[in-house]
């Protein structure tokens, strides 16, 4: 069961933050329930984080949305696996037209289910590889734990131009990830994540290769 003291301070810091109204707080609440349900079937989060499944999970995936602008049209969002951090920046940014892209059947299965119950009609889930995905560009890009740096710059770049904003929760090793990059030009920097002080947050913007 969820810890209420997690749950009320991740309510008040996403109404205190992003103005989440209480249709959308509703909608991550049927989230996480439908969650629940379905770690019964296949493993979506790991079980420790269960009691700190708001902060853990919503919150850490709803603190992206403080780097981009509120009229953001397009979002794609790479490895969504269990919802994360797509189905929660989909349910607090309803104006923006979200792609969730995730090679695993029974994840996307999951996607398009808690969607439908989430009642999200700005989400479009993709069963397919990076490589799979139709060609277009996006005003922002997330993947949470989805591939090493250089590799998922290699594997995207293609989905973004000078101006879509990355935005990449890499944990601790965010700071390393980024001292080693070479071979593009960028804007990125390291944001402290507000619900891990040793995890960060590679935020900017993709200028190409040098």
């Amino acid at each position: 069961m969820f810890d209420p003291q997690d749950e009320n301070w991740s309510r008040d810091w996403l109404s205190a933050n992003l103005d989440a109204s209480e249709e959308s707080i509703a909608k991550l609440d049927t989230l996480l329930k439908a969650l629940l349900t379905e770690a019964e079937s296949q493993n979506l989060i790991a079980r420790g984080t269960v009691p700190y499944a708001w902060s853990r999970h919503i919150v850490d995936s709803a603190q992206l949305l403080t780097y981009v602008p509120r009229e953001t049209q397009s979002w794609l969002d790479l490895g969504t696996g269990a919802g994360f951090p797509g189905l929660v920046c989909a349910a607090l940014l309803p104006s923006c037209r979200f792609t969730l892209a995730e090679q695993r059947p029974l994840r996307t299965d999951w996607l398009n289910r808690a969607a439908q119950q989430m009642r999200l009609d700005n989400v479009d889930v993709v069963t397919a590889n990076v490589s799979q995905l139709p060609e277009a560009k996006f005003e922002a890009i997330s993947a949470r734990a989805f591939a090493p740096l250089p590799r998922l710059l290699r594997l995207s770049a293609a989905f973004s131009t000078k101006a879509t904003e990355w935005l990449l929760p890499k944990g601790r090793s965010a700071k390393q990830e980024l001292e080693d990059l070479k071979g593009w030009r960028h804007t990125f920097h390291v944001e402290q994540s507000v619900t891990d002080p040793q995890s960060g947050i590679i935020i900017g913007k993709l200028l190409g290769p040098k």
